[in-house]
């Protein structure tokens, strides 16, 4: 029998076809990987009651905020919108920003914070495929380190052919420049990668470098616009090992 044409394909199908034809897989990590944002919420609050602020971000807060790509961006943001007091020096945030990467390192190792379902399945199938992995975030590589290694294991260096985070490049998501030096750093064209994200901010960065994505809907982004996706699921078991 033959194949249906192209526009009487699912998104899912097609997801499925090109995801088992790429030639690498990159992988955003926080919402994506692993559902990390509450924890990362945590570290916060831990990070301002240790450094004497009177600041406490709530659910609602810390969604508006996580539309600002970058924790230390989100730390300016929030005290550009406070109503009285001077602003916090470049240097301070620098500071309390190291506090909640600390923080969030100890609660990661302390909770239990796996995988999403379906993700080892799809790294496990990846790897049977002979298909690069690499990483593209915006979080630290501190904390890369410390959801991988609590979840892979030691392993997860030798997983990955190209890792870019925060502060490897100039602009952050939705600023494609992560994706581009992850495409330079696996030395392939965007069309030959599959990106997996889970809001608007990743799934525009790795369209304005030209990678497909497939988006995978998380807590906090779950109602994003996400026009554009190749495909949009619930969790990663839908697109099969």
């Amino acid at each position: 029998m033959n194949a249906p044409p192209a526009a009487m394909t699912s998104p899912l199908a097609e997801a499925r076809r090109r995801l088992a034809q790429a030639t690498a897989l990159i992988f955003d990590i926080d919402g994506t990987l692993a559902e990390t944002e509450e924890l990362h919420r945590a570290a916060f609050n831990e990070a301002f009651v240790q450094v004497g602020l009177d600041w406490h971000w709530g659910r609602r807060i810390y969604r508006d905020l996580l539309r600002v790509p970058g924790g230390k961006e989100r730390i300016r943001a929030f005290d550009q919108k406070r109503r009285s007091g001077p602003p916090i020096s470049d240097k301070a945030i620098a500071e309390l920003h190291q506090v909640k990467t600390e923080r969030f390192a100890a609660l990661m190792a302390a909770a239990t914070c796996p995988l999403r379902p379906g993700v080892e399945a799809l790294l496990d199938a990846a790897h049977a495929r002979g298909q690069k992995l690499a990483i593209c975030t915006t979080t630290t590589r501190v904390n890369i380190d410390a959801l991988l290694e609590a979840t892979l294991g030691a392993r997860w260096e030798g997983m990955f052919a190209a890792v870019v985070a925060a502060d490897d490049v100039a602009r952050k998501k939705p600023a494609p420049d992560a994706y581009i030096e992850v495409l330079s750093q696996l030395d392939l064209p965007a069309s030959a990668c599959i990106a997996f994200e889970d809001s608007r901010n990743g799934l525009l960065a790795a369209v304005h470098a030209g990678v497909p994505c497939i988006v995978t809907r998380s807590i906090y982004f779950s109602d994003d616009d996400f026009t554009g996706a190749l495909a949009v699921v619930d969790e990663l078991t839908e697109l099969g090992a």
